[in-house]
């Protein structure tokens, strides 16, 4: 695909490239997590981002959610599956009742 620069972290092609490995270049900008800039006769024109960088931009997580999430990766608790954590919160009311 090669790029033909870099503005920041962001890839730059131009409107041809794009054009003609636009599924290879989505598939980058998801897998990576960089935006891409999109250039036509040498100007920035439009930037491509993965959906999750979208969402961030568009509707930015309140700070509460954000420190939850970093102490919920700290702790490790991230990694649960919905199955273990009904199984917490059923063992945790069952302690409770018993008291």
């Amino acid at each position: 695909m090669g790029a033909s620069g870099a503005i920041g972290s962001a890839t730059v092609v131009s409107a041809l490239r794009a054009r003609a490995n636009f599924g290879k270049i989505l598939d980058r900008v998801e897998a990576e997590g960089k935006s891409l800039v999109i250039e036509k006769r040498g100007m920035p024109r439009a930037v491509l981002l993965s959906i999750r960088d979208y969402v961030k931009l568009a509707a930015p997580e309140p700070e509460v959610l954000r420190i939850v999430g970093e102490e919920s990766q700290r702790n490790g608790t991230d990694k649960l599956t919905s199955r273990q954590i009904d199984q917490l919160i059923k063992s945790t009311r069952a302690r409770k009742k018993k008291r």
